[in-house]
């Protein structure tokens, strides 16, 4: 089902595919938290900015894409305890308006990251 072997190791979805919805979380919250994707998927928590910014990923799969707690955790190498933490941490940062505000764009453009990821896909295999 996921691909096990630290954070060198890709998601993967039952069919043994790579797992877009994480490719694209993660490109858009590389692109906004300033981190790079070899930080955000490392297995350690890093620094604070890297930790919130896998945090933030982990809630957009939950919240943004609808993904249970389970799932979200199983795309992202995390128990879905860690995933529920994620989301109550970043539930309580949204007080802050310009955090608000970046996730609600980020909620945003979830479904389009969605279909221009699954659509590269798409182009790669029948490519």
């Amino acid at each position: 089902m996921q691909a096990q072997g630290g954070a060198g190791a890709r998601a993967q979805d039952v069919s043994g595919q790579p797992d877009l919805r994480r490719y694209a979380i993660e490109h858009a919250v590389v692109q906004v938290f300033g981190v790079s994707e070899s930080e955000l998927r490392r297995a350690s928590r890093g620094r604070a900015n890297v930790a919130l910014a896998r945090q933030v990923a982990m809630y957009l799969a939950h919240v943004g894409c609808g993904l249970s707690l389970t799932e979200a955790g199983r795309i992202f190498e995390r128990d879905r305890t860690t995933v529920a933490h994620a989301c109550g941490v970043i539930e309580d940062r949204r007080d802050d308006p310009l955090f608000d505000r970046a996730l609600d764009l980020l909620e945003w453009a979830m479904p389009a990251l969605l279909d221009r990821h699954g659509n590269d896909a798409a182009d790669t295999v029948r490519g």
